[in-house]
């Protein structure tokens, strides 16, 4: 007999296990709840533990990343950058990472050969990548800058053209070069140049910055691993939504869960899936309301979100499916939220609520202004409603 779930009691597992209703003391047990947070965004990875632990400073955030070094930012799931745990690293890696890096190299010896960096780009990359990691070794911390001022051929830069002709955007080599250390675990970012905003980060050998190698595991183990903590975190969730959310292929998705003995539920969506230790009911929490980032890892959690998003979709995502900045309520989006350029912290409803909740919106709207100060965010990835709002 198939179990059932209700989306209410979706609804407050999410509430609970995301830290949403039940609130996390710190950065580090916010990031072990979660999983792994996403950090395409710089702000994002702020703004989502700022949603989760009251009290939270960017200064406890920046000494877990850059001084106790117990949080990491690394490539992973969907070619993704992440924030996780130390303990999280190696099951990323060899469930994940790996296999982008491979997939990476292949590209960036295209792009060299097609934009005629070299004639071969396999033999550029084998004598380049040394090259950069010896230099970051030497000197620490490095941004990408320091390297094309010392090796040449890294300042080279390659332009995009759409059909049209028109140009659509410029890398340059060292990002390039560094792109395929991290990928490889190879090198790692670490400090900002600027603030916790900035999106321009120094890179560090990744052994060094870690004080060893990466764990090596079986890559079944690793993706089996990831699947069974992905299941306490989303589940119930589909196939579909699993698939997406690791960016793995269909029979890698289908091994993990069988490796993990997940038991298939009834839910809204069809049929979903859960750990087989966590079938039991959780009590409803008592009503909250949340503001989090775009791309948040909530929001981001599932690919079938009909359950917490009703039909708003196209208001909340922008056409590459990366959500904006959003309003939650007991455990669906009611609204966004934006801020404008003078610093007002700003929002719109897309789902009628009570008063109670109007209210809890606005007070957390005041809290979220006191808390950014003289600090003006600009999302990356922006929702049609978001733009609507700082208009």
């Amino acid at each position: 007999m198939v179990l059932t779930m209700t989306d209410e009691q979706r609804r407050a597992r999410l509430g609970i296990r995301h830290r949403l209703a039940a609130p996390a003391t710190d950065a580090l047990e916010t990031t072990r709840s979660m999983l792994a947070l996403h950090s395409s965004d710089p702000t994002t990875v702020f703004l989502t533990i700022w949603a989760r632990v009251p009290g939270f400073e960017t200064a406890d955030l920046e000494r877990l990343l850059y001084d106790d070094r117990s949080l990491l930012r690394i490539y992973g799931m969907r070619r993704t950058l992440w924030v996780v745990d130390r303990a999280t690293v190696p099951i990323v890696h060899c469930s994940t990472t790996q296999t982008l890096g491979v997939a990476e190299r292949r590209r960036t010896i295209g792009l060299i050969e097609r934009f005629g960096v070299s004639d071969d780009g396999a033999a550029w990359l084998d004598r380049m990548l040394p090259l950069v990691q010896g230099l970051i070794a030497d000197r620490g911390e490095v941004l990408a800058r320091d390297l094309s001022a010392e090796i040449p051929e890294l300042a080279e830069k390659l332009t995009f053209y759409n059909k049209a002709g028109r140009p659509m955007g410029t890398t340059g080599m060292s990002s390039r070069a560094l792109t395929q250390l991290a990928l490889e675990s190879r090198v790692i970012r670490t400090r900002p140049a600027g603030t916790w905003i900035s999106g321009q980060y120094r890179w560090a050998d990744m052994e060094t910055w870690l004080g060893g190698p990466i764990d090596r595991l079986a890559p079944e183990d690793a993706r089996a691993d990831l699947v069974s903590r992905w299941l306490r975190v989303f589940g119930p969730g589909t196939e579909t939504d699993l698939k997406w959310w690791t960016g793995w292929p269909v029979r890698e998705v289908r091994a993990a869960l069988a490796r993990v003995s997940a038991v298939e539920v009834e839910t809204s969506d069809g049929i979903a899936l859960l750990h087989p230790d966590d079938l039991d009911p959780v009590e409803v929490p008592e009503s909250w309301v949340a503001l989090l980032p775009a791309l948040d890892p909530t929001t981001m959690g599932w690919k079938e979100r009909e359950w917490f998003i009703a039909d708003h979709g196209p208001e909340l995502f922008d056409r590459n499916g990366n959500a904006g900045p959003t309003i939650w309520a007991d455990g669906r989006i009611v609204g966004g939220w934006a801020q404008r350029a003078d610093g007002e912290v700003v929002y719109g409803l897309v789902e009628e609520v009570g008063p109670d909740i109007v209210g809890a919106i606005v007070e957390r709207i005041a809290d979220l202004r006191g808390w950014l100060g003289d600090v003006t965010i600009k999302p990356r990835f922006r929702s049609p409603l978001h733009d609507r709002l700082v208009r």
